[in-house]
């Protein structure tokens, strides 16, 4: 099932097309993109019988857009983690994005600093409330997968000792997700996809999922151990090498640069960058 937000309306990608969900489901389910994950167990066994109609990719906005958390990882590539001088986390070192930095897989971002930096990262998004789970479960409380970005001011993220990484990485449209989301049967392999980034057309990152120091299901093993994780939060899993502030010299993202986010199986989303 892929499922995802147009026009801020809830819709399922079926044949080439989207269905409108309430429409479809006539009343049953709500136009709300976020509200379904609270209802995810019974929107999952719904079965339509409704044609598809055509729909333009810039329309989409984010899976899902108002989660009540995001939670987000830092150094969970070993090659980040040597890249960026620092040993490896002994559990999955955590951070959080504020929820209005989230923006949809079309999105102009302001370039808020001179530092503003790219980390492409595969995104899970919970179906099922999550609290103390153990990771041979922990997939069944995930509704699907997507593709994210953190972006990060790196001025800003760096501020103080120690520093705080949240504010940086909040700034409006900091946090792009989409095109949509992919339910984890609909992979071949949800532990191990292809995934990068690259600005203005130039290959910048490039990994496998399989490369995380702790996969989806240890990690929400981990926070579930701590909090209780919300049907419709997020978790952005980590980014691999090739973050621009580790260049020589230090790269980073300017009015007008492109930047494009792919992961095997989920798709591409594009952010372009403004003054």
């Amino acid at each position: 099932m892929r499922i995802a937000n147009l026009h801020d309306r809830l819709v399922l990608l079926t044949g080439g097309g989207a269905v409108d969900v309430e429409r479809a489901s006539d009343g049953r389910f709500g136009p709300d993109p976020q509200a379904i994950y609270a209802r995810w167990d019974e929107f999952r066994a719904w079965e339509p019988s409704y044609p598809p109609e055509p729909f333009e990719a810039a329309q989409l906005g984010a899976p899902a857009p108002r989660p009540r958390q995001v939670f987000a990882l830092g150094l969970n590539y070993a090659l980040h983690a040597r890249e960026a001088r620092l040993e490896l986390p002994p559990a999955p070192l955590t951070f959080t994005k504020f929820p209005s930095c989230i923006t949809g897989p079309d999105a102009e971002v302001v370039v808020a600093t001179d530092r503003v930096d790219w980390e492409v990262e595969l995104v899970a998004v919970i179906g099922r409330e999550a609290y103390r789970v153990e990771e041979t479960d922990a997939w069944d409380h995930v509704a699907g997968l997507t593709v994210g970005q953190d972006l990060s001011a790196r001025d800003v993220q760096m501020v103080g000792s120690p520093p705080q990484f949240s504010l940086g990485k909040s700034f409006p449209g900091f946090g792009p997700t989409g095109p949509w989301l992919v339910t984890p049967d609909e992979l071949a392999d949800r532990d191990d996809l292809a995934i990068g980034c690259a600005v203005n057309g130039e290959p910048v990152q490039g990994d496998r999922t399989s490369s995380m120091l702790f996969s989806v299901a240890e990690t929400i093993a981990y926070l579930s151990s701590i909090c209780t994780l919300l049907p419709g939060d997020l978790i952005f899993t980590g980014t691999p090498a090739g973050v621009g502030n580790r260049m020589d010299p230090p790269r980073y993202l300017k009015p007008g640069d492109a930047l494009v986010s792919t992961i095997e199986g989920i798709g591409s989303l594009t952010t372009r960058f403004i003054a």
